[in-house]
């Protein structure tokens, strides 16, 4: 099953294969698509183990709930802006593309 997913991806782009540019924008559709899909399992990995964290934290010593509780709000925001970094560079690829030049 993997492997027929990977080869899906790999030869989408000569479904829009036509005149030079059409492949780089095909070829920036599927290099988008996988970045952003990879950065949000990345963040996703990172926030629950994040939240484990502070929830095993919490249950060890209670009094310490709330500084973990801001700590913890401070790495998800950390982790949310990579994320939000991959979206920004994914719609740079899409709609202003560099390579076309």
């Amino acid at each position: 099953m993997k492997k027929i997913v990977f080869l899906l991806v790999a030869f989408a782009g000569l479904a829009f294969a036509g005149e030079g540019d059409s492949m780089i924008k095909a070829y920036s559709v599927v290099a988008a698509g996988m970045g952003l899909g990879l950065a949000a399992l990345g963040g996703a990995i990172g926030m629950g183990h994040t939240a484990a964290a502070t929830i095993a934290g919490t249950a060890r010593n209670p009094g310490l709930g709330g500084k973990l509780m801001t700590t913890m709000f401070i790495a998800l925001a950390m982790i949310e802006a990579q994320v939000i970094y991959a979206l920004v560079i994914a719609l740079i690829a899409l709609y202003a593309n560099p390579f076309l030049g």
